[in-house]
């Protein structure tokens, strides 16, 4: 039996025997009072994404946060539109989901695992956890940032909860049987009539399986989400449920990011909707937009499943609000309607405020920690489209740490080339002091780096797809930069630069035919000759589909993070120069002549 399995999963239990109805009162001959049919309203709310994200606050820029649409962040804030929901509706009507990615994303969780850890012995209450549980949530499902910093850390976390963490397809890889709760059943009181069984189930990303090899790998699996839902949909049901509601770490469209490396979709919550019979609602995550409703027609019933995504950060709220009848001896679902609660528009929780102020303070003190000098403002501000020397620093950091690991073995001799991808449009190291927020916010994943050798014809053709990133722009054409990137929906973090090559991108050619004039110290590159890639995990282990780099052979790897690398790195330094790590590698071009 899985772990902590038998803490959360109900026993099956069929509902009561139907229910009998007294006669109507004498009236006259020709007519009857048909008794009134019971009914039953049920609330289910769902935040999902949370990525650490406590209070309305940017760690990163040691201010409120803020943004041009309004809007604010926070549990705080979440715990605010939940009570005045619970008011409004009754508190034991009322449902509270997570769809997953709870303890990775701010220096605040950063903090948690790794400068105060929640595993070590005697260690703190992981943030989160305190203001889940004191907020009430009933359920959350896994997602794949859970695993970011190992088993050991989800599994304390998973510890500390007063709710179950839900992963009906995160399964053990030797035995197949779930290795966390699969599902939750929870009964709500209907006056005169027998209670309403309520299911959730919990689904999690395929995708953990390539995004955090080195943690799960021959530990846990992940099969995909539509066949698992058709396996257990039809057990709640046969369990008595009279409403299913699916929480589930997947977005919506239907795509993955990491090809066909992973037999399974990534973003497969419509699927489930459309393929899987028996389903009412699906709290929809991982994709990080926003989806007020979402109505998908089941294939096999013709049913109407509603699906909903708040915005990430605790910055909405998803309502599901679902109406029951009592008829024919059970209850049956006969509406669904969902919406959106907008976390801007609310003032904090101060019952969690107080009750975590003390971890925030400890954090942004540990944020604000000085660690060099600047002798310049560095800045990704135009890093998509111009060779920026703040990603340089990314690559000289990452390439210094590969040199020094494989010093003395047989790799030694290998050229060291790095991978690096501007997270951030917003990122900046200001000239003077710099801080562990300033070189948090240039490197805001927690990944950490990995060695592949690989040969020059396959990082010819690893920037061929990284170049796709651009739109395809005419010599003659005016260039816009906010229309010159993302093209076919790439995002930021799926561009790379490559130190140690120097290279043109020509943005008015076809997908495939852009990189011109691709040289190593000078000579053009040689398509057998083997060098060494630094790149991080999540590349490394398929993220981003990026050719040959998954299957390429790995001499090294670690589990230090690559911002805690670069904090190292400025600390020995003691002085931010770009002389010591700028590097002009590549820039845009148009029949051969430079963008910019």
């Amino acid at each position: 039996m899985p772990l902590n399995r038998r803490k959360f999963l109900e026993k099956s239990a069929a509902t009561g025997a139907g229910l009998a109805v007294a006669g109507a009162a004498a009236a006259p001959a020709q007519a009857s009072v048909r008794p009134a049919r019971r009914r039953y309203s049920l609330t289910v709310m769902g935040t999902t994404d949370l990525h650490g994200h406590v209070f309305n606050w940017d760690y990163f820029k040691d201010a409120e946060y803020s943004d041009t649409a309004g809007n604010a962040m926070g549990l705080a804030r979440i715990s605010t539109l939940v009570e005045q929901v619970r008011k409004a509706k009754g508190r034991r009507n009322t449902l509270l989901l997570d769809a997953g990615d709870t303890i990775q994303g701010t220096p605040l969780t950063y903090y948690y695992a790794k400068v105060e850890p929640i595993t070590a012995k005697g260690g703190p209450v992981h943030p989160m956890a305190q203001a889940m549980n004191a907020i009430g949530y009933d359920a959350a499902a896994l997602g794949n940032h859970e695993f970011n910093y190992g088993i050991e850390t989800l599994r304390r976390f998973e510890e500390q909860l007063d709710f179950p963490l839900l992963g009906a397809n995160a399964v053990d890889a030797k035995t197949l049987r779930p290795a966390f709760p699969p599902y939750l059943i929870k009964k709500f009181h209907a006056p005169g009539a027998p209670p309403v069984k309520v299911a959730v189930l919990g689904l999690t990303n395929p995708g953990i399986a390539i995004w955090d090899k080195a943690y799960v790998q021959g530990r846990l699996a992940f099969p995909g989400l539509e066949e698992q839902a058709a396996t257990w949909v039809p057990k709640l049901k046969a369990m008595g449920a009279d409403v299913v509601v699916v929480s589930a770490h997947s977005g919506s469209s239907g795509t993955s990011s990491y090809g066909d490396q992973v037999p399974y979709v990534e973003n497969a919550a419509a699927n489930v909707a459309r393929q899987v019979p028996g389903i009412d609602a699906i709290l929809v995550g991982h994709a990080h937009v926003e989806i007020p409703e979402l109505r998908v027609v089941n294939e096999a019933t013709g049913r109407t499943v509603v699906l909903s995504e708040p915005l990430c950060y605790a910055e909405r709220l998803s309502l599901f609000d679902i109406e029951l009848v009592f008829t024919r001896g059970g209850w049956e679902v006969e509406s669904v309607a969902a919406s959106l609660l907008n976390s801007g528009a609310v003032a904090d929780d101060p019952r969690i405020t107080r009750l975590l102020t003390d971890e925030h303070a400890k954090v942004v003190a540990y944020v604000n920690q000085v660690v060099g000098t600047a002798t310049e403002t560095l800045t990704t501000v135009e890093a998509r489209y111009r060779d920026a020397p703040i990603i340089d620093l990314i690559t000289k950091v990452q390439e210094d740490v590969v040199k020094a690991a494989l010093a003395g073995t047989e790799y030694a001799s290998l050229p060291v080339l790095a991978q690096a991808s501007p997270f951030s449009r917003t990122s900046e190291i200001p000239a003077g002091d710099v801080t562990v927020r300033d070189l948090s916010s240039l490197y805001v994943y927690d990944n950490t780096l990995v060695a592949k050798v690989m040969t020059g014809a396959q990082l010819r053709a690893y920037l061929e797809y990284s170049a796709e990133y651009f739109v395809r722009t005419a010599a003659d054409a005016t260039v816009d930069v906010e229309k010159l990137t993302n093209a076919n929906g790439r995002p930021d973090y799926n561009y790379d630069y490559v130190s140690g090559l120097r290279y043109e991108i020509d943005i008015a050619q076809p997908a495939g035919s852009r990189i011109k004039n691709l040289t190593h110290e000078g000579a053009i590159l040689d398509d057998t000759r083997q060098f060494v890639l630094a790149v991080n995990n999540y590349r490394a282990n398929g993220g981003g589909a990026f050719p040959y780099v998954a299957s390429a052979k790995e001499v090294w790897s670690e589990s230090t993070e690559i911002r805690t690398r670069i904090a190292e790195w400025v600390t020995a330094k003691g002085v931010l120069d770009p002389k010591d790590f700028a590097s002009a590698d590549w820039r845009l071009t148009r029949d051969g002549t430079p963008v910019f």
